[in-house]
């Protein structure tokens, strides 16, 4: 067998809760950084794709953009980084199997969250701004996203964030599934694609796009504060809900005989 099979997979994503858990402040804010630049680079990467598709092309344009945004949370997953909207899947389900403390799970997204909005925003400033690679050429397709993305009121920008996260956790959790990394990478590419081809809003990544903005003075941190709160709680909607706790509740009689390796 060239994969675990999904109780497997629960009792994996219960192990890599607690071993977050145990992470030290150190490690969670280097990590953290890097996952939260890895998934801005996966979003500079969307716009360089289809800022200049012809706008007869439609949704195939946004399609190309998501096909390669995954790379983000290929690099975040595979050479390693905390993220955010992962954890709110792994740390839950821990908690879930009383294997870690509330406050243990509230200390990774802390540390996790404040990294990754400073590895975002480090991309926004120095790739984004100061080289310009989502101002000049790029600025029309920048804004359009990010105004998109605030303008959204909670309602929709909650259940947007719901729809996105249970589909970058379901992306996490079948790279549990997989013993390769070829495996691991397909079974991360296509949840990735989905949620960004159909517009979903994430977090982390609107910790990159919508700053870009603010860098170019197109949009104001004000304006991004609803947007942020409304996102993050539909993303720990999505991940912990229906991604950690659903799986938690229909293997919990088994879990305590999957050790996996």
């Amino acid at each position: 067998m060239s994969s675990y099979s999904p109780k497997e997979i629960a009792a994996f994503a219960i192990q890599s809760g607690v071993a977050k858990s145990q992470y030290s402040v150190a490690t969670l804010i280097i990590l953290g950084f890097m996952a939260g630049a890895f998934i801005a680079v996966g979003f500079l990467l969307d716009i360089h794709v289809i800022n200049s598709l012809p706008a007869d092309w439609g949704s195939f344009s946004g399609l190309l953009g998501a096909a390669v945004f995954p790379v983000g949370i290929i690099l975040t997953i595979l050479a390693g980084g905390e993220l955010l909207t992962g954890n709110m899947m792994t740390l839950p389900i821990a908690w879930f199997a009383r294997q870690i403390s509330g406050l243990s799970l509230l200390r990774n997204w802390f540390w996790v969250t404040l990294a990754n909005f400073v590895g975002s925003l480090a991309v926004a400033w120095f790739f984004g701004h100061i080289l310009g690679m989502t101002e000049g050429d790029y600025l029309k397709k920048t804004v359009a996203i990010a105004t998109a993305k605030v303008n959204a009121d909670f309602t929709h920008a909650f259940i947007s964030g719901i729809g996105c996260n249970w589909l970058v956790c379901l992306a996490t959790w079948l790279a549990f599934a997989s013993k390769d990394v070829v495996g691991k990478i397909f079974g991360m590419w296509f949840p990735v694609m989905a949620f960004v081809a159909i517009g979903f809003q994430h977090v982390v990544a609107n910790m990159f796009i919508v700053p870009a903005a603010i860098f170019a003075g197109q949009l104001s941190w004000a304006a991004y504060l609803p947007n942020f709160t409304a996102v993050f709680l539909g993303n720990t909607v999505g991940g912990a809900v229906f991604v950690g706790l659903a799986y938690f509740m229909a293997y919990r009689s088994q879990l305590s005989a999957v050790a996996p390796r």
